[in-house]
């Protein structure tokens, strides 16, 4: 199954793959080198160290080699703005705190709150997915319940 992806966030795993592969890699092999001439691997922790770091970073890069290879990149300048898709930047009014907030609904691998950007498979994307200007949406959360009124969908 393909993994939907806008172009910046395929963009930012293929810089991320691409510095684990040029950079961190570089910097793995030379700690290991560094480690091993400290004699005995028997009882080097710090090559035990080095090693298990090596292992996770080309787990790592596999990951990511394999996410990439099945990725279907969404075209926001082919998707309308009557509904709320992977992509779409919501502007919202929270209805009881009387505040807008504006959150970008993209994939798991892609959300960053600090950036705007919710997951469409959290509790808040999940209620705004294909929801249209104008709808009200109760979101359910651990600290109560939350309602939000979508007043512009723009891509």
């Amino acid at each position: 199954m393909a993994t939907k992806l806008t172009r910046e966030g395929f963009e930012k795993l293929k810089a991320d793959l691409n510095r684990l592969k040029t950079v961190k890699r570089k910097e793995i092999i030379h700690a290991v080198k560094e480690a091993r001439a400290h004699g005995d691997l028997s009882e080097n922790a710090e090559y035990d160290v080095a090693k298990e770091e090596q292992y996770k970073l080309e787990r790592r890069i596999t990951e990511l080699e394999t996410q990439l290879s099945h990725v279907e990149i969404i075209d926001n300048e082919a998707m309308g703005t009557d509904r709320a898709y992977l992509g779409a930047r919501l502007t919202l009014e929270e209805l009881a705190a009387a505040r807008t907030v504006s959150y970008v609904l993209v994939s798991k691998e892609e959300a960053d709150l600090a950036k705007g950007k919710i997951s469409i498979d959290s509790p808040v994307g999940r209620a705004l997915l294909g929801k249209k200007v104008g709808e009200v949406v109760a979101v359910t959360l651990p600290r109560g319940t939350i309602q939000y009124k979508i007043t512009k969908i723009e891509r």
